[in-house]
């Protein structure tokens, strides 16, 4: 049973727990297009719960986690706000939380579930294997808050704006802890491969053409 198990699931098709910290009745329908939202924006929380978690199931149960707190606490949400913002603060506090309770190194990243989205063509494989391995270590070696901003921009795709207004920070802060991110994951991802900075960078961005 992983760290993120253990809690009652009610699952976002059913319905919403009824105990403390219930949302004032707006309608079924304000719950019911809430609910549609969270499930369309299911897929980008997963990406950022593992970008996080780096292990499939305690990404799962991040996004279990989070979905629950959600719907549990509607009420905290202001409607005209965007909800994939909200959704992404409680899953980030949620991890935080984790993070301290535990106060050990995060999870090793599940190789065999990440690597899929680089195919498999043995050499590139390998490689991308070394890489994720890596990049896995170097995060664990970054703040949380440099890991969050990783998991929202590089793994996420959100722009600087919006991370800044999920993390209530200015543009200008966001901008410097992934400079100085990103700059440490080279540095890390270089020294495991033998190269220098500059020739991992190049090949990274290389990568994305």
């Amino acid at each position: 049973m992983g760290p993120w198990r253990g809690q009652a699931r009610h699952g976002i098709s059913g319905q919403p727990p009824r105990s403390h910290g219930e949302a004032p009745r707006r309608g079924h329908s304000v719950t019911e297009d809430v609910r549609a939202r969270m499930i369309e924006f299911l897929p980008r929380l997963r990406r950022f719960a593992f970008a996080l978690t780096r292990n499939m199931d305690q990404a799962d149960d991040l996004v279990q986690d989070t979905c629950e707190r959600a719907l549990s606490r509607l009420d905290q949400w202001e409607p005209g706000t965007k909800l994939e913002s909200w959704m992404y603060r409680i899953a980030q506090n949620l991890w935080l939380d984790r993070k301290r309770s535990e106060k050990v190194r995060g999870p090793a990243l599940d190789i065999d579930e990440a690597v899929g989205v680089v195919g498999e063509d043995g050499r590139a494989v390998t490689e991308s294997r070394l890489t994720l391995a890596a990049v896995s270590e170097g995060m664990d070696r970054l703040p949380p808050d440099q890991q969050v901003l990783v998991a929202m921009v590089c793994v996420d795709g959100l722009s600087y704006k919006d991370a800044a207004a999920i993390l209530n920070v200015p543009i200008g802060t966001v901008m410097s802890r992934l400079s100085r991110a990103r700059q440490a994951l080279y540095q890390h991802i270089a020294a495991d491969a033998g190269v220098s900075t500059a020739q991992i960078q190049e090949r990274l961005h290389g990568s994305r053409s």
